[in-house]
């Protein structure tokens, strides 16, 4: 499903998972990926919450989806976004909509700067990172 990236050396924050969180977390621990959906409304729901948004209803369920969508948006940032990040270079800082609905923010990787288009379809990458005991979610062009 996700080729291989190499993430640059580990000098940015992470994320810290909550209560609420660590199933997105550990999820990706797994290579899958699974947010919350509302039967009430019927959708697929991320960020993670305690109940639906609009009807307050308190079903909401931790569903696996594929992953894959569509560049929604993007811009290249060829200066760090904070001091952490200057090892990574330019980067390509992306949102994805899922075939399922919600939309990511997420970075993409494996894709020249030039062949980066809004509306090119993304499959996921797993990037592991051992040593701080977290997995983050990136994307890339699909084949």
């Amino acid at each position: 499903m996700s080729t291989t990236y190499t993430p640059p050396a580990l000098t940015q924050p992470l994320p810290v998972p909550t209560p609420l969180t660590q199933p997105f977390w550990d999820a990706l621990a797994e290579h899958k990926i699974r947010i919350q959906y509302s039967p009430s409304l019927g959708e697929y729901i991320f960020y993670p919450r305690p109940l639906a948004p609009g009807t307050l209803a308190d079903d909401l369920q931790w569903r696996e989806i594929s992953g894959a969508g569509t560049l929604y948006t993007y811009t290249i940032t060829t200066r760090p976004v904070s001091p952490h990040f200057a090892a990574a270079g330019p980067m390509v800082l992306a949102v994805v909509q899922w075939d399922e609905g919600p939309k990511f923010s997420t970075e993409l990787v494996n894709v020249p700067f030039e062949d980066v288009k809004i509306g090119m379809r993304v499959k996921p990458v797993f990037c592991d990172y051992p040593e701080a005991d977290v997995t983050m979610l990136r994307y890339e062009a699909e084949a």
